[in-house]
């Protein structure tokens, strides 16, 4: 039986593990000891160094709760925001309508 992780496509795999990286390097930046980052973020330091490394199998919720101790929870409501949903917005315009007609408009005479 696969692993989860054998499951994931590997620029996945590439974008969680330079996402823990990020993570890593801004609790650095911020002079945050790893026992005091997993303490306030409520998790063991072990989940921390899971996080830090990208892990797959960490909950999502966890990594949120490690972004509001970072300062950089509003980065996480950006990921999916459907503005910057560029193929999204494309396929979305292409099926917009040619013409738009008032309801209840009246047809001219002649048209069927």
């Amino acid at each position: 039986m696969k692993t989860f992780e054998a499951t994931i496509p590997i620029p996945a795999r590439r974008a969680l593990r330079k996402f823990g990286a990020d993570i890593r390097n801004a609790r650095r930046r911020r002079r945050i000891p790893t026992m005091v980052m997993a303490e306030r973020a409520s998790i063991s330091r072990m989940t921390l160094n899971k996080v830090e490394k990208g892990d797959p199998n960490v909950s999502l919720g966890i990594y949120v709760k490690v972004l509001f101790v970072l300062g950089m929870n509003d980065r996480f409501a950006e990921l999916a925001d459907t503005s910057h949903d560029s193929i999204g917005l494309s396929l979305e315009d292409e099926i917009l309508p040619k013409r738009i007609r008032t309801p209840g408009a009246k047809k001219p005479r002649g048209s069927k």
